[in-house]
């Protein structure tokens, strides 16, 4: 290239190289520069050689350059940084939403949802109590009304078995109204609520807020949607301490849901929106607030089809019941609960573990009425009469009960303390207090059952003759000297069987232990009821003098068993378990004939002696044909009565216990009384008891089939008398014994009975002897048996004031009396008797 001709290499600017116009390069210029491109050489110079445009600032055809966003246009995002963003946004929401669905799990159920009530009934069905904190109890949704289960989705989710899980907009709408003021709104679906009531909490934080989401949507894709309903109305709080519509039908309305009808499911429904504010019964000035909540469920469940506007229309608002406190374990509910409990784990119905998780719906054997009559009994003829302030050792008085039905084996009443919250221990359960007399029976029925005799050979019956004299060594045991006491050192010299009963001889029948051997006496105890573990049931003389701690609740069940003619069924406290709706199986019942049918009616004809002329006469106050046997503990710690009608068998203690230290202590001066025995307190409280459970029910007499000789007395050889240390001479006894010595009296056993021999005569000494050989005349039975062989004597009676033997319009004289107050041997209350093989009558 030539320096004359023009420069045509231009400038290279932001877009490459521009073309320059031709200019005249002056003389002292360089006409070249040597490492310089022809622009022609290279691609951006062929392009730009090519631009015809001349437009300064281009790069490319056609295109100009960007401005750069100045000013105020500076602060907003350009349409490229909101579509990035969003798209980022969804990414985000999409990552997230995945990640969360993938880290939270369902999470086992939250322990509040879980803990429910055990909920106790009486055998009528009416609600005895509930042993929890939580006042819960699960229903399957069979069990709940399809008008109940409507009026919730009515009030609060209306499309919950079409809609998803969650409802985003609901959320939203929420959430701007609690903004804007419009009221505090959850948004939540039934799903969510569920969720949050089962698995998580009621805290209002945005952890909850997201598991909650989470776990609504994955649960929905899990778990059906009826399980879901079911869980919600289950766990849902309605006020009044109700967790779930069971509890709140009870709660508001003494019912349970299954009862409801259509207004009282709106009113609950009503309440799930604000329990406090729209309970009417508590706050009356809301009950305007409560009826518009209540039609806006109604005209929901008419708007959805699921009520009828003729049936709407005819629907009245509901006044729910007074609301009460929690029902609790105060009185006696917490004992009745406890020895619920105890029997429901001891026959392995539930173990204990998995019963107090609760849950239960357990009805009972308990009856209402009989129950309330019990406690009655014991207020009346007890309670009532302790003064703490005057008597110190009021504070130490206890007494418990229990009382079964011999037929069916149910326990229908129990006393178990003044009140659960303030003496913890049931006294009709505990097995820490001597038995004492009561366990004499047992003794003698033994006898019978085992054909027993006596240590010279004679069998024994209610009338054989016995050395009751205080201290006496027993006879043939080989366990070393063992002499009891009479209770207060009496001496009763030759006595009958039946007055040794009368009176409570210890003498007599640690004798007769030995006699039928105290192995046989201890397997016959139990066998009647008495359990095998009760402590100190030992085999050996001591046995019959009941130093054995069975409870009162196994007394009567043993008394049970006498009174049910020998035949022994395991008690039952328990009619029907069952747990969301679903039966718990319980043990058959079995029934054993335990010992003979002789030897039980012969054992109860003996204890109507107790009551009729014995230590047991207060319990004549029932008004019934009665059978029964005192008892006191050593050193009066316990005062006992167990008896029985042929409909129900009762046993009553009255016990000594310290307050603060919780050790047994005796029972002189308490109630005002120099000491408690088992014919006072406790037999009243028996009788008024008895009278009362069985008002209105049919007076039966007992059919007794007694074993062979029991109507057969005993001659005692007259010689062969101790003589009384305090008199002198024969044994006198206690009040109700009679001595036939020229007095017109009848002769027959120390205690005053007639004597009766196969002639049908009856014997008195020297003056008044009524005599009759086979002439019509009355035979006597020393256990209040019919007369046979003729009519009566018709009321005879002899020259001197003891009475006579004999009967009137076809019952005994009723246990007159001698002179000296003995009582002659007849019927109780015209109880019939037959000999064994006699067909009844």
């Amino acid at each position: 290239m030539s320096s004359d001709e023009p420069q045509q290499q231009g400038a290279k600017g932001p877009e490459g190289w521009a073309p320059r116009e031709p200019v005249d390069t002056p003389a002292d210029t360089p006409e070249s520069t040597p490492d310089a491109p022809d622009a022609a050489s290279t691609p951006e110079g062929a392009a730009d050689a090519q631009d015809t445009d001349g437009d300064k600032g281009t790069g490319k055809k056609g295109k100009k350059k960007r401005p750069k966003r100045k000013g105020w246009r500076r602060i907003f995002p350009t349409w490229r940084m909101v579509l990035g963003g969003f798209i980022l946004l969804i990414l985000l929401c999409v990552g997230g939403f995945v990640a969360g669905y993938m880290i939270v799990d369902i999470p086992p159920a939250n322990a509040a949802a879980t803990a429910q009530s055990n909920v106790y009934l009486y055998a009528d069905g009416s609600q005895l109590a509930r042993d929890g904190e939580v006042n819960r109890e699960n229903v399957p949704l069979s069990q709940i009304p399809k008008k109940v289960q409507h009026a919730a989705l009515a009030a609060e989710d209306r499309d919950f078995y079409s809609e998803s899980a969650v409802d985003p907009k609901a959320m939203i709408r929420a959430a701007w109204n609690t903004v804007t003021g419009k009221g505090k709104q959850s948004g939540s679906t039934i799903t969510q609520q569920f969720v949050k009531n089962y698995y998580l909490g009621q805290e209002q934080t945005i952890t909850r807020k997201a598991k909650e989401f989470f776990i609504s949507i994955k649960l929905d894709r899990e778990v059906s949607k009826n399980d879901i309903l079911a869980g919600y109305l289950n766990t849902s709080y309605f006020g009044r301490n109700a967790y779930g519509v069971q509890a709140a039908a009870q709660a508001y309305f003494g019912e349970d849901v299954k009862d409801l009808d259509t207004a009282q499911g709106a009113y609950l429904a009503t309440l799930l929106n604000s329990p406090n504010a729209y309970d009417v019964a508590t706050h009356p000035e809301n009950k305007q607030r409560a009826e518009g909540r209540w039609n806006y469920v109604l005209d929901g469940m008419v708007k959805e089809g699921w009520l009828s506007a003729a049936e709407r229309a005819k629907t009245k608002f509901p006044t729910p019941k007074e609301a009460k406190g929690a029902s609790g374990l105060s009185g006696q509910r917490g004992y009745l609960v406890q020895a619920v409990e105890d029997y429901l784990t001891s026959n392995d119905i539930v173990d204990e573990d998995t019963l107090a998780k609760g849950g239960y719906r357990i009805t009972t054997t308990l009856q209402k009425n009989r129950q309330e009559a019990f406690k009655e009994a014991v207020d009346d003829q007890v309670m009532s009469k302790v003064d703490k302030d005057a008597r110190k050792v009021d504070r130490n008085v206890r007494a418990g009960g229990a009382s079964i039905d011999p037929d069916t084996g149910k326990v229908v009443a129990m006393y178990g303390g003044i009140d659960y919250t303030k003496q913890y221990v049931n006294n009709a359960t505990r097995r820490d207090y001597q038995v004492g007399s009561t366990f004499k029976p047992f003794v003698f029925t033994s006898a019978v059952e085992n054909g027993s005799v006596t240590q010279d050979g004679r069998t024994i019956t209610p009338n054989t003759i016995y050395d009751g004299t205080n201290k006496r060594p027993v006879q043939g045991w080989d366990g070393g000297t063992y002499a009891p006491e009479n209770e207060d050192d009496v001496n009763y010299g030759n006595i009958t069987v039946r007055a040794a009963t009368d009176k409570s001889v210890n003498s007599v029948y640690a004798q007769m232990a030995v006699d039928v051997g105290s192995d046989k006496v201890k397997d016959t105890a139990i066998a009647l009821g008495v359990p095998e573990s009760t402590p100190d049931l030992t085999a050996s003389p001591s046995i019959a003098l009941g130093p054995s701690t069975a409870s009162v609740l196994d007394m009567t069940e043993a008394y049970a068993t006498l009174a049910n003619h020998g035949k022994h069924g395991t008690y039952t406290m328990v009619e029907r378990v069952t747990k969301d709706g679903q039966e718990i199986e319980l043990p058959e019942k079995k029934t054993a004939q335990a010992v003979s049918r002789e030897a039980a009616d012969t054992t109860t004809s003996i204890l109507q002696s107790v009551v009729d002329g014995g230590t047991g006469t207060a319990a004549q106050a029932a008004g019934r044909p009665a059978a029964g046997k005192t008892g006191t503990a050593e050193e009066d710690q316990a005062a006992w009565f167990a008896g029985y009608t042929p409909e129900l068998a009762t046993v009553v203690s009255v016990m000594g216990q310290d307050p603060d230290t919780g050790a047994h202590t005796p029972l002189y001066g308490a109630l005002g009384q120099p000491r408690i025995n088992g014919g006072a307190y406790p037999a009243q409280i028996w009788a008024q008891f008895t009278r009362d459970a069985l008002e209105g029910e049919p007076v039966r007499d007992f059919d007794l089939e007694l074993e062979e000789g029991a109507d057969v007395p005993e001659i005692p050889d007259p010689t062969d008398v101790e003589p009384d240390p305090a008199t002198g001479g024969a044994a006198t006894g206690g009040d109700d014994d009679t001595q036939g010595q020229d007095q017109g009296q009848t002769q027959g056993q120390d205690q005053g009975q007639t004597q009766g021999q196969d002639q049908g005569q009856t014997q008195g000494q020297d003056q008044g002897q009524t005599q009759g050989q086979d002439q019509g005349q009355t035979q006597g039975q020393t256990d209040g048996g019919a007369t046979v062989d003729g009519g009566t004597a018709d009321g005879g009676t002899t020259a001197d004031p003891g009475a006579a033997q004999g009967q009137t319009d076809g019952s005994t004289a009723d246990g007159g009396t001698g002179a000296d107050g003995g009582a002659l041997g007849g019927l109780t209350d015209g109880s019939a008797t037959r000999r064994r093989g006699e067909p009844a009558q």
